[in-house]
């Protein structure tokens, strides 16, 4: 995570303490749908708007196909997260977010791997 990131926007400061307090209480090793849930949770707690497992079509050539793509969270309909339970981030990973940020259209995502020593060293934000 870059210095000072989330100082710039308040939304990703929200949610980023949201997701320290999980991984604070659950710790590292679990699978990602716990993560996902628990986060939803802390979120609503937290007075935000967090919706799971929201649909992502595509659309090839002008024609829009449900292949069942998901969103894991979306925040407040402008912050898309990525939950991860890896031993490592990838490049995949990464590329994954920034793919699932041109086909919604949303403009900022965060990666955040929970299977992290300290969550700070597993989250990744990006803007498109």
């Amino acid at each position: 995570m870059s210095a000072g990131m989330e100082q710039d926007d308040p939304l990703t400061k929200q949610v980023i303490g949201c997701a320290i307090e999980v991984h604070r209480t659950l710790g590292p090793g679990l699978l990602e749908s716990a993560y996902e849930a628990c986060l939803v949770h802390e979120l609503t707690i937290a007075g935000l708007r967090a919706l799971a497992q929201v649909p992502l079509a595509i659309e090839y050539k002008g024609v829009r196909l449900d292949i069942g793509y998901r969103l894991d969270l979306l925040i407040e309909d402008r912050l898309v997260i990525e939950v991860k339970a890896v031993e490592k981030v990838l490049p995949v990973h990464e590329a994954q977010l920034l793919t699932y940020l041109r086909l919604s259209g949303y403009k900022v995502g965060l990666l955040l791997n929970f299977n992290s020593k300290y969550l700070k060293d597993g989250i990744i934000r990006r803007v498109m």
